[in-house]
């Protein structure tokens, strides 16, 4: 349980992977609570969580979900939802993209008493009394570039090649809030500090180095002098920044299924860094069933190699509607993993029907098509921001182009991914053609590649 987790943390062998369920608003379901009443209410998200600790047998659990805490205290206005966590609907600092970002005055960082922090550090307070002694529990911290984001909005990845200087006050200013709020939680008895920061996945490396690697580590040193564990937790394909990820020095990582875990483990093994991961959320968790996900899971298990520095988890926050039963099924395939192979050992998942699935002409299209495929915008913030961008252009090119975003929670869409062989989420085309694979462009560069299709179609007609 608990110690078999710390174990893995302090890069031990251990008899087998600990398990992190990420069931943030997922936990709420369990209950019959929506996903505003689960994070908004201390009772509903105490019985919700201790549900989850009952049905699920977690040797660790994060307690709340949400990366738009931070947000809210200072100033970002939110869209709530029944079935996922709230999404950003207003930035602070939005503005003319010719104009730098400002730098909030540090009066403003979050306390104990600011937003639903209160409610917050009840939950958690309230979790370790309950199931501290057994459970490993898990505060969630919004890193410094997703808030930054929050704060600034897409305008946030033209500054960084235009404004410096006021870039790098700004991660500053959201790394200052990261560790109050690390701070806070590791007062409210959390074990763990994963800082979540899902916008990584979508900057290069050389913008990771340039502007993350300073407030990352300065971040990770200061939850270990505070006695806690750090996990480095991203969604979306961050392959590429996995190795500079581990130079920051975190105790763990965390990754979803747009990364080859286990080249990935290859990597984090060589920074003795432990990585976490990487059941698939929708294909897998939401819409497979019971042996899917058991099969799936000991075909995982069976895999890593070493068998140490590994956290088996969900790729990211699990989907509202999970079957209970499929995550059941994970915990049991983790727990009984001899038992479970025995038992889906002749078991063969269904083949994705690709044959429904219309694709455009593109050749002859009349004016350019952009196609966002995400996982859903409105719960994954790497989705959002790339969906912020289409949206931009789709406000400048208004009826001269169509746009149409894929979420992947739907079986026709996952069929259509598959038939396109989009490679990662979320990812934009246009006209057919892949422009940006897990990489957030700039206003610029996408406008100057929705006025080159446009002068394709012309040339097409």
């Amino acid at each position: 349980m608990k110690d078999l987790l710390f174990q893995t943390l302090r890069h031990e062998e251990t008899p087998r992977a600990p398990w992190v369920p990420f069931a943030g608003v997922h936990a709420g379901k369990l209950k019959g609570y929506t996903a505003t009443e689960m994070l908004t209410d201390a009772d509903k998200a105490f019985a919700s969580l201790m549900e989850v600790n009952r049905l699920y047998k977690p040797d660790g659990q994060p307690v709340i979900f949400d990366l738009q805490i931070e947000a809210e205290c200072l100033g970002c206005d939110l869209v709530w939802a029944d079935d996922c966590p709230p999404s950003v609907k207003t930035h602070p600092l939005d503005g003319s993209d010719e104009e730098p970002p400002e730098t909030p005055c540090d009066c403003t960082i979050p306390t104990a008493e600011s937003g639903r922090i209160p409610y917050v550090l009840d939950v958690m307070k309230r979790m370790k009394a309950a199931v501290g002694e057994t459970t490993a529990l898990y505060g969630l911290v919004c890193g410094p570039f997703t808030l930054a984001s929050h704060l600034r909005g897409n305008n946030l990845f033209t500054d960084m090649f235009d404004f410096e200087e006021e870039v790098e006050s700004l991660f500053a200013y959201c790394t200052r809030v990261a560790k109050r709020m690390s701070e806070l939680y590791i007062d409210a008895g959390m074990d763990v500090i994963a800082v979540v920061d899902p916008l990584i996945s979508q900057i290069s490396t050389a913008h990771f180095e340039q502007f993350m690697t300073g407030p990352y580590t300065e971040l990770f040193d200061f939850i270990r002098e505070k006695g806690a564990y750090s996990s480095f937790f991203v969604c979306g394909d961050a392959t590429r920044n996995i190795a500079a990820m581990c130079e920051t020095k975190p105790d763990s990582i965390s990754v979803d299924e747009n990364v080859d875990l286990l080249a990935a483990k290859e990597i984090s093994d060589r920074y003795d860094v432990v990585i976490g991961g990487n059941i698939p959320l929708t294909s897998i968790m939401l819409l497979g069933n019971q042996q899917d996900n058991m099969k799936w899971t000991v075909e995982l298990l069976d895999k890593v190699q070493p068998k140490k520095n590994f956290i088996l988890a969900p790729g990211c926050d699990m989907p509202y509607d999970v079957p209970v039963e499929n995550t059941i099924g994970v915990a049991q395939a983790c727990l009984e993993t001899d038992n479970v192979r025995e038992m889906v050992k002749n078991y063969q998942a269904e083949d994705i029907d690709t044959s429904g699935v219309v694709v455009p002409d593109y050749a002859h299209l009349q004016k350019p098509l952009v196609e966002v495929f995400t996982l859903d915008s409105a719960q994954c913030a790497a989705c959002s921001y790339m969906m912020g961008a289409a949206n931009a252009a789709k406000e400048a090119f208004g009826d001269q182009i169509d746009m149409v975003e894929y979420k992947f929670i739907f079986k026709e869409n996952v069929a259509r991914c598959k038939k396109m062989g989009v490679p990662n989420l979320p990812s934009m085309y246009i006209n057919g053609e892949l422009k940006y694979r897990s990489i957030i462009p700039t206003k610029a560069e996408l406008e100057e590649a929705v006025r080159a299709a446009i002068e394709q179609c012309k040339a097409n007609q």
